[in-house]
């Protein structure tokens, strides 16, 4: 599902396909073009169960006190019926699906009409038209990186709202919360079918497309690597990054705002969420030309798996901390406290500095340095498909040498925090951490996966030198 992504590779440059001295196959880009049972069953499980996994969550908050375990127990027993459950589900209203309509509507102007200005002041920020790496047709397309504009707009706006205007009410998220979540469902499925269609009737790039034979997999993977409509407006970059992760903290404040409405007051894990995330959201934007050279951009294809996924999985999962402190408010102690901030910042701090490293080791090929020295590196070789041979360095200093993923380690120090914010009474909010986990270790293999086709021999040399995957020394 919609994940926070990292760049695939601890690499100086990267380009396409692969192994030393042969061409890799074709499926070690993008996504399979072969798909096996397991494979196929995987896609229609998911295609099945993640939309009721999403509404399981939210009606267990809305109905059952947010406990996991009381609706299967309830069922099971006869207290209820599945129909009982549903009838006391809100449905589809026009309020929602004016506001949510209004969103979209807002977010696609941002992205599309204003261009970036943050880059001319902000002192490091790297915003305005940016190129992205180079798809497997050769294709280097451009990009407005605008993600920060667009997040520090929508939130000047929410707060003039609070403070000054009074158009709508600060929990106005919350309280249309499952209506909202039927709208989010229309426009999942509504923009992973077109995707689909425009693959198949009008790509932007038809060697740019993949198709493995299988409807199911074709759509839920997707089919054309970067669908686009016009120059600018890129499905991909727009779903993944606007409007839910802008979204994101409008939502928490929102659940901070209902809160205060019900209790009187906000608690400090509310806070530690809302800070917590923030932080990740800001960086992301900030480094939002970053991203470009992440998995999501530069591998996946555009499907269901990224449409839908942005547009229910991530702004519905993603927040279920903030969601669980309305219904359970958690005052911690200031030790407790004090303590997920440290983690979570930690966390952060791994995360930012590991990508950092492999970012500054990439831009000045080497000679840089990193924690104080001269960064190591292990030298490599590969044959892209046009059959040039190029030579490439991966980092096994700094972070990179403690473990070939060890950004991947504080992404998941930071969703556990979040999570420990909200005490111990309940298994719902501990459901990120949880997810990340089996997210990111199936990243990580299938990140390895692509590059032991691409260096060979040298990356079982990288492997020998840097050991461990997450965790030093464990794994």
């Amino acid at each position: 599902m919609a994940s926070r992504s990292q760049p695939s590779t601890p690499k100086a440059k990267s380009l396409d396909g692969i192994a030393n001295g042969k061409t890799s196959s074709e499926g070690q880009w993008g996504r399979a073009w072969e798909v096996d049972w397991f494979s196929l069953a995987s896609v229609v499980l998911l295609l099945l169960f993640a939309p009721f996994i999403v509404y399981y969550f939210i009606m267990a908050c809305d109905q059952f006190d947010c406990s996991l375990s009381a609706p299967a127990l309830d069922l099971a027993s006869g207290r209820t019926r599945l129909a009982d459950i549903w009838a006391r589900t809100p449905g589809l209203t026009w309020e929602a699906a004016r506001l949510y309509a209004l969103w979209v509507s807002f977010q696609v102007l941002l992205y599309i009409a204003l261009p970036d200005i943050c880059h001319k002041f902000l002192p490091s920020y790297v915003g305005g038209v940016q190129e992205g790496a180079v798809t497997p047709a050769g294709v280097v397309n451009k990009y407005e990186i605008n993600g920060l504009q667009a997040w520090l707009i929508t939130h000047l706006l929410w707060f003039a709202n609070c403070h000054l205007l009074g158009w709508f009410r600060p929990t106005i998220i919350f309280d249309n919360w499952i209506p909202l979540l039927w709208c989010a469902n229309i426009l999942g499925y509504a923009v992973s079918t077109f995707a689909m269609v425009k693959g198949y009737l009008f790509p932007s790039n038809t060697r740019d497309c993949k198709f493995t034979g299988n409807f199911f997999y074709n759509y839920m993977m997707g089919v054309e690597f970067n669908p686009r409509i016009g120059k600018w407006f890129d499905f991909k970059l727009f779903f993944n990054g606007r409007p839910g992760i802008v979204a994101w903290t409008l939502i928490n404040l929102s659940f901070a705002a209902k809160q205060q409405e019900l209790y009187g007051h906000i608690t400090n894990s509310m806070i530690l969420v809302n800070l917590l995330q923030a932080i990740y959201v800001v960086d992301f934007f900030w480094n939002e030309t970053w991203y470009l050279k992440t998995i999501d951009i530069c591998h996946d294809h555009f499907g269901w798996y990224l449409g839908w996924g942005d547009c229910v999985w991530l702004p519905y999962l993603y927040t279920l901390q903030g969601l669980y402190l309305v219904y359970h408010p958690v005052q911690l102690s200031p030790l407790h406290a004090a303590a997920v901030l440290l983690l979570g910042l930690l966390g952060y701090y791994v995360f930012r500095v590991a990508n950092h490293q492999k970012d500054l080791f990439r831009r000045t090929d080497g000679r840089c340095l990193i924690w104080g020295r001269r960064p190591r590196a292990i030298e490599c070789s590969y044959t892209s498909a046009d059959g040039q041979r190029h030579r490439s360095k991966l980092l096994v200093s700094g972070f990179w040498g403690l473990a070939r993923h060890l950004n991947y380690t504080g992404d998941l120090l930071g969703s556990l925090a979040y999570c420990l914010a909200c005490g111990g009474a309940h298994l719902l909010p501990y459901f990120y951490v949880l997810y990340m986990t089996v997210l990111l270790t199936h990243r990580c293999l299938r990140d390895e996966h692509r590059c032991a086709a691409k260096y060979g021999r040298d990356w079982a040399r990288y492997t020998a030198a840097v050991p461990s995957r997450l965790l030093p020394g464990l794994f």
